[in-house]
């Protein structure tokens, strides 16, 4: 913010030396006498909306513009005024020597510096106006496209689920008793509207509350493989990151394969950034099953960039023998 300010009040003050003096050799004294004026209108601004904060945050847009706008003006006047006594000191001690250095009319001077002030801080509450409704409203349609996502849960998972409850009833009702609870709180999470990052911890535990309702079904067909005791399990992810992952792997890697296979869930840290990898078998003479991958990945893909922005990516590795999708994101915890 500070840089931006400052390469702000040394383009205006460009523009205005080169409207009052264009190519003569006063120029550069004039810049050098424009830039240090902006530069105290520019932070002095800077410092008193950091302070109005708390002021601003309980009124409407309306409000806010108004009171910022007169904010910058009232700031622009007190330097203003400050640059004209500063300037009148210096002319009564040296004399009257350079003062061509200084505003010779007072009320001009502070006038026309608050005028300035008040059209390009219009220019720039509009600019930030606008720029905030556009971060808004992309991050309003991602997050309702991920909610719409994350509300949806795949039919043949559920139907398995419900089979396998249905079967256990009558053979072991405990497990069939586990199993509901398990089941329930999978869609407690998938429905959740909470809070969007969770601790990997908790994340973890989503995914082994899947595989083991997987594992009912599939028995020993399925085989999967925590390598994840290098994480920090305090770190931040987006909730539901890794179980859909762990879906996939297990509903177009294992399942389609008629000896099963292992799933391997590996984690390690580089530096301060987490990566985590999602590995499963693939059949070279098996049908790949189509639909759904695609939007998983994408959706998972929604939730890192929507949570991290561009400090989190997904990468997909595919070959005859193997499919591995991996996560890497910042290590932030709370």
């Amino acid at each position: 913010m500070t840089i931006a300010i400052v390469l702000l009040a040394e383009l205006l003050a460009l523009m205005l030396t080169l409207a009052r003096q264009p190519g003569t050799t006063l120029f550069w004294i004039d810049l050098a006498r424009a830039s240090m004026f902006l530069l105290w209108v520019g932070l002095g601004s800077a410092f008193v909306m950091c302070r109005a904060q708390p002021l601003l945050r309980r009124r409407d847009t309306l409000q806010v513009t108004v009171i910022s706008l007169l904010l910058l003006m009232v700031t622009a006047a007190v330097v203003s005024e400050a640059a004209w006594w500063a300037g009148q000191y210096y002319l009564s001690r040296t004399g009257g020597i350079a003062g061509d250095m200084f505003p010779t009319t007072h009320w001009q001077f502070v006038l026309r510096n608050v005028a300035i002030s008040g059209i390009v801080g219009a220019l720039m509450l509009r600019y930030f106006y606008v720029a905030h409704q556009w971060r808004r409203n992309v991050q309003m349609e991602a997050r309702s496209r991920i909610q719409a996502l994350q509300a949806r849960i795949r039919p043949h998972f559920l139907f398995n689920s419900m089979n396998t409850i249905a079967s256990l009833t009558r053979t072991d009702p405990e497990i069939a008793e586990q199993v509901v609870e398990d089941l329930a709180d999978l869609f407690r999470a998938s429905l959740a509207e909470g809070k969007q990052l969770v601790y990997l911890r908790e994340e973890f535990e989503m995914a082994r509350i899947y595989e083991r309702i997987e594992q009912l079904r599939l028995g020993d067909r399925l085989q999967v493989e925590w390598k994840i005791d290098e994480l920090p399990m305090r770190a931040l992810i987006p909730g539901l990151t890794v179980q859909p992952l762990l879906e996939n792997a297990i509903y177009h890697g294992i399942e389609p394969l008629p000896d099963g296979g292992t799933v391997t869930i590996e984690g390690r840290t580089e530096g301060e950034r987490i990566v985590i990898s999602i590995m499963n078998p693939v059949g070279r003479d098996v049908p790949r099953r189509t639909g759904g991958n695609q939007m998983a990945l994408q959706n998972v893909a929604q939730r890192l960039e929507l949570a991290f922005g561009g400090q989190a990516s997904l990468d997909i590795e595919a070959t005859d023998d193997d499919f591995c999708v991996t996560l890497r994101l910042p290590g932030s915890t709370l």
